[in-house]
């Protein structure tokens, strides 16, 4: 049965299906809607139209006999937006469907399940649906979580032009962290604009991020990508550092281990480098040859990638990288579940944790979890602070 919600925070549960509206109750036989919503998080066997057609936007996905009627519900809820602004209202505090005339959520509901329909009839279920939707779940959390933010902590370098424009760009910025995990061709997360650039933000500002609990505790692999690669070429993982391993077993003690790492990402990231060394020990044409058909990249996680020959690796490294780290924030996030501890956000290669005290106890299990990972043991650095720019190494 088609139904449609209003919003996608946990305790925003207005529903509408067969032409009636329920607020603070849910009907039973729900199984097919346009997105997920926290509130829908307990509810199994749902499908959602948003991930069959891999992110789309209702304007993208709709078809051409609904597009006048879907234009002018979409006017009207541009303008109930703009309203809501005007009039200072947080749509991150308040349900939605409470701010918006009865008429309207009906009329928005009747044209968001005829796209349902189309999509549903018209897409494929992907082959990695399962685990897209729990990393939506994940993501929804996150961008519904309000970040603890202190500009304060930056007045001591507000001479610099640069820290007030970072300042002045950001603060009218919502507090928050909305990832797109749809935007780009290799599912690496970028943010929405409007929201808390986490992503791109200068590591010179981190400092101004505070836990919400009592520390902030990182995961990070070490050389994810690398190992990645030596993984899908079949080579085990070496312990320790891999710059370091990389120093003294590809480029014989010869360089340091920053001139390593510098070396081995140039001829890595340009398909037109000849590195012998680096060749030798990560074998490109061998990785092309599993995995790449002369147009698409297929991704051991379910992934189909169009790519050429010179994007070709780099979108096959960078896009398991990727769903490596979104598998094992996956398990963490189930962990973590009825805790106080939960997980605030991540980066590229790493995971962040909003941690409370009274789970110390797990800390080792998690960072356990977090390394063994399908594609073998990864090395995991663990940093913790009570800013997220001072973090210092811990050794667990």
């Amino acid at each position: 049965m088609l139904f449609q919600t209003f919003d996608d925070k946990k305790n925003c549960n207005a529903t509408y299906t067969k032409n009636k509206l329920y607020l603070k109750a849910f009907p039973k036989k729900m199984t097919k809607t346009w997105a997920y919503s926290e509130a829908l998080k307990n509810k199994d066997n749902i499908e959602y139209a948003q991930i069959y057609c891999k992110g789309k936007t209702l304007d993208a996905i709709c078809p051409e006999y609904l597009q006048k009627d879907w234009e002018k519900v979409k006017n009207k809820l541009i303008a109930f937006y703009k309203a809501c602004e005007e009039a200072e209202l947080d749509l991150n505090k308040h349900c939605f469907y409470d701010m918006t005339p009865r008429f309207f959520l009906e009329d928005l509901a009747q044209i968001k399940n005829k796209i349902c329909e189309f999509v549903f009839s018209n897409y494929e279920k992907p082959k990695n649906y399962n685990f897209m939707l729990q990393l939506m779940k994940i993501l929804t959390e996150i961008k519904n979580t309000k970040l603890n933010i202190n500009y304060s902590a930056l007045n001591d370098r507000l001479h610099e032009f640069k820290v007030r424009k970072f300042i002045s760009n950001n603060k009218n910025n919502l507090p928050y962290i909305s990832y797109d995990p749809f935007k780009t061709k290799t599912g690496r997360l970028s943010t929405r604009p409007s929201t808390f650039p986490i992503l791109t933000m200068d590591k010179d500002y981190r400092r101004i991020l505070k836990p919400n609990n009592d520390w902030f505790v990182e995961f990070d692999f070490n050389a994810a990508e690398l190992r990645v690669m030596l993984s899908l070429l079949g080579k085990e993982q070496p312990q320790g550092d891999l710059h370091e391993w990389n120093m003294k077993n590809v480029y014989g003690g010869l360089i340091t281990r920053e001139k390593a790492k510098k070396r081995i990402f140039a001829w890595l990231y340009n398909p037109e480098s000849n590195d012998h060394l680096s060749s030798k020990a990560y074998d490109r044409e061998s990785l092309l040859q599993n995995y790449w058909n002369g147009s698409h990249i297929q991704t051991i996680y379910d992934r189909t990638i169009e790519a050429d020959e010179y994007h070709a690796l780099n979108y096959l490294i960078q896009s398991t990288a990727a769903d490596l780290l979104f598998k094992q924030m996956i398990k963490i996030w189930e962990i973590l579940e009825g805790r106080k501890s939960r997980i605030a956000f991540c980066m590229h290669d790493s995971l962040i944790i909003d941690y409370s005290e009274e789970d110390i106890d797990i800390l080792a299990k998690l960072k356990k979890i977090f390394s063994d990972t399908d594609l073998g043991n990864f090395i995991v650095n663990v940093a913790v602070g009570k800013n997220y720019g001072k973090m210092e190494k811990l050794s667990i």
